[in-house]
């Protein structure tokens, strides 16, 4: 029953957008299947931008935060609303530069802004690898679901690399618009499992409502509801929640698949509406919260403790079938549908910035061959990457953001200062990455930020570096300029 219910949600989500992206494009060109045209109205890039925000690091990861730290989770409340509030003034700027330009990649933006194809194509690289980090956080989420589905005697790998092959598989021949279909699927799946499962979740832990769920899970671990949490050793203080909350917003525009879905918009108005409504999907991290903290109380214990199955296993073992049906079928596309745009935006990026500057005579269908391959490997990467892996949903997110904040100060920069240059961008970012990857520097920054969120310092660092080097470079050349002669 579990099987037959997930397999019928995912594929009959899959045939329907497949054969409405097919339709509408047929994706003949690099231009259709990135970005569908430029055409996207309010309500498809309403459900395709929620696709890339609410994904299983939303559902499967807060939960699971929730159930295994308490309050740290609430993580999911801030980032999002300052992430949209910041989103109503970038995004509308990324859309108008993408239109006059022409471009289908963030690295493209680079290169043109900043007059350096080399940049575009260091951008682009850094790009694919914060992608294929955020990949591995959909191939672990629906490798996990398959093995619920199919039996845990499937191998770990086994069932990632049968995850890889079906979001391959989905985006491969139509592109962008194939994953508009599935979002709006996916959310309204979404809204019901959510409200189906609060509904009866306080029945389920003997509980007289929801509030009395809270109630009673502060009773029983007093302290779940305040920082730090269950975990005090963990450092997830309020310094952690406010620095992590305000990188998750500087960088949730500044993914490549982000600059993406703006220029596919058809219009600043969508974009704009959006931005105003889509806090109110915050709301719903409240029932996500909710449903890890009732896997508290009844006592789930996921196999091996891993903290991303808790809710998987607290359904398994309260529910009937259908409804874990229903469960595993959403979240499936919830992990399907960000996944498969992330592959896109990475084999996107190759072809574009990595490989027409070294074949310059590069057709438009040898490109986009070139970047459907390209997504074989890049998801094979994610695949090794997940196998082995132990970290929390909401801790290798938290890595794919502190990896992509690297860009943001030459974003930012972009728009706000014309004397930024090239040269400054790369020096940030140089900085950035060796405050966070050098474990000297990590030691050292790590003892002056206690609790604070590295991705954060290291973008900080990264903007200064770049500010300063974009003043002296520039110095230099108004010095070098000649001087007029006096007559």
């Amino acid at each position: 029953m579990i099987l037959f219910l997930t397999i019928s949600i995912v594929v009959a989500t899959m045939l329907g957008a497949m054969l409405y992206g097919h339709q509408k494009s047929r994706a003949k060109s690099v231009s259709e299947w990135a970005v569908g045209g430029r055409r996207f109205g309010t309500l498809i890039f309403w459900f395709l931008n929620a696709g890339e925000i609410y994904t299983t690091f939303a559902v499967l990861g807060i939960s699971g935060f929730a159930w295994a730290y308490g309050a740290p989770a609430y993580l999911a409340f801030t980032s999002v609303s300052l992430a949209a509030t910041l989103g109503y003034w970038l995004m509308p700027r990324i859309w108008q530069a993408g239109r006059e330009g022409g471009f289908i990649t963030q690295a493209d933006f680079f290169a043109a802004r900043y007059k350096a194809t080399w940049l575009g194509c260091v951008v682009g690289l850094a790009g694919i690898i914060a992608i294929i980090v955020y990949v591995q956080i959909q191939i672990t989420a629906l490798s996990m679901i398959l093995r619920l589905t199919l039996g845990a005697e499937v191998s770990v790998l086994a069932s990632a690399i049968l995850a890889a092959v079906i979001m391959l598989g989905f985006v491969y021949v139509a592109g962008l618009r194939s994953a508009a279909f599935a979002a709006g699927v996916k959310d309204v799946l979404m809204v019901v499992l959510v409200v189906a499962l609060s509904a009866t979740v306080a029945h389920k832990v003997g509980a007289t409502s929801i509030l009395d769920v809270f109630d009673k899970v502060q009773d029983q671990h007093p302290g779940i509801g305040v920082f730090p949490g269950l975990v005090p050793e963990a450092g997830l203080t309020v310094t952690w929640l406010m620095t992590s909350a305000l990188n998750v917003a500087l960088g949730t525009w500044i993914f490549p698949h982000m600059f993406q879905l703006c220029y596919a918009a058809g219009s600043r108005k969508a974009i704009r509406r959006n931005a105003v409504w889509q806090p109110l999907y915050s709301l719903s991290f409240f029932f996500i919260i909710l449903l890890g903290f009732a896997a508290l109380l009844a006592g789930t214990q996921p196999p091996g403790g891993d903290v991303n199955a808790a809710l998987l296993q607290f359904v398994s073992d309260s529910y009937p079938s259908w409804m874990i049906g229903l469960l595993a079928g959403t979240a499936c596309l919830l992990a399907l549908v960000p996944g498969s745009v992330l592959l896109l935006t990475a084999g996107s990026i190759f072809s574009r910035n990595v490989l027409t500057p070294l074949r310059p005579g590069l057709s438009d269908q040898a490109a986009l061959r070139a970047s459907r391959l390209s997504m074989v490997v890049f998801a094979g990467v994610a695949v090794w990457l997940t196998v082995g892996a132990t970290a929390s949903l909401v801790e290798i997110g938290l890595s794919a953001y502190a990896a992509i904040g690297m860009l943001a100060p030459g974003v930012f920069l972009a728009f706000l200062w014309p004397r930024a240059n090239a040269i400054g961008v790369a020096a940030g970012m140089a900085a950035g990455y060796v405050v966070l990857l050098a474990p000297a520097a990590q030691t050292l920054f790590g003892a002056l930020f206690p609790e604070w969120e590295k991705g954060l310092v290291a973008m900080g660092v990264n903007a200064i570096v770049a500010v300063l080097v974009i003043l002296i470079t520039s110095a230099r050349e108004k010095t070098a300029q000649p001087q007029p002669v006096a007559g």
